[in-house]
């Protein structure tokens, strides 16, 4: 199975409207409720796909309840740990007339230091058996910035590959302790390298302790630096829509190939296709199978030079 981390999961809320208009009011078309937070995105990606998918992070209040209600209607299986506080809501409001999308995301619970020994217990249990873990996603109030790093060294004690996704300090920290994978977007590794240029700042990350580095460029595609060399993936054309969860989906397809042992073209050729069907679902954060079987075969791959 394959086991995704989601510290600061949330109870995602879709508000479509015909047009958003500043200091207005707004009569709301369509509300879409969906456990949300990157690592359950990755999750219910990958159980879409037919893998077994595990999710523990932690969850709690009255939207932690609603957020597990909704778990309970997909195949993830659900191994949250509960906390005190409330689950924090994410709320994204779809301008019909555009198409664009305005995201307003809480801060999320305190976790106490008890609650976070319980969820290592459990994530630690949680290892025996998964064959890849993901860890996903910001961390919420509490919980100390070297956390991801710990997780990463459970990870590759118990011989589990991982991957990273996140941002900030916590990836700065998390890429030290040498994950298997991390997965910047192109503002994300910037901020972690201090360059601007894609393939001279993966090139970089991955000399910071990562085993591979795949960094999202938008709609360019992917650009990662692995132990056989340096690739780029892009799509066969430009996709229009929402492109909320896109990133989520290239973990989920990354994770497949890691899984899989698919050579990393293949991978990444994964990761593409999800993220641009993803983009092309008329309900966010899902991907559009019929779109992601017509892309995938025609995804582009290619060796680059190496970074100077």
């Amino acid at each position: 199975m394959i086991l995704t981390v989601t510290l600061n999961t949330a109870l995602d809320l879709t508000y479509r409207v015909p047009a958003l208009t500043p200091h207005a009011s707004h009569r709301v078309t369509q509300v879409i409720e969906r456990p949300g937070g990157k690592g359950l995105n990755v999750a219910r990606v990958l159980a879409a796909l037919g893998y077994e998918t595990v999710a523990t992070g932690f969850a709690g209040g009255a939207t932690g309840s609603v957020l597990r209600d909704l778990l309970a209607a997909t195949p993830v299986r659900d191994e949250l740990v509960g906390t005190a506080g409330p689950t924090r809501r994410t709320v994204a409001i779809v301008d019909a007339s555009t198409g664009d999308t305005t995201q307003l995301n809480e801060p999320g619970p305190t976790v106490t230091a008890d609650e976070w020994t319980a969820f290592r217990t459990r994530f630690t249990e949680l290892l025996d058996g998964a064959a890849a873990v993901a860890l996903c996603g910001s961390l919420p109030p509490g919980i100390h910035v070297g956390a991801y790093a710990d997780l990463v060294r459970l990870s590759r004690a118990a011989g589990v590959p991982v991957l990273l996704d996140t941002s900030g300090e916590p990836l700065r920290r998390g890429i030290a302790a040498r994950p298997d994978l991390v997965k910047p977007n192109a503002d994300e590794l910037a901020q972690l390298t201090g360059s601007r240029d894609p393939l001279r700042a993966t090139h970089d990350a991955r000399g910071r302790g990562a085993r591979a580095v795949v960094s999202s460029l938008g709609p360019e595609g992917l650009l990662a630096a692995t132990p056989e060399g340096l690739w780029r993936a892009t799509p066969p054309a430009a996709v229009k829509g929402n492109p909320t969860g896109a990133g989520d989906s290239a973990v989920a397809g990354l994770l497949s190939g890691l899984v899989d042992k698919a050579p990393w073209p293949e991978r990444l050729a994964r990761a593409v296709a999800l993220s641009a069907a993803t983009v092309l679902s008329p309900v966010a954060g899902e991907f559009d199978p019929t779109a992601y079987g017509d892309l995938l075969p025609r995804v582009k791959v290619t060796a680059e030079s190496r970074a100077a």
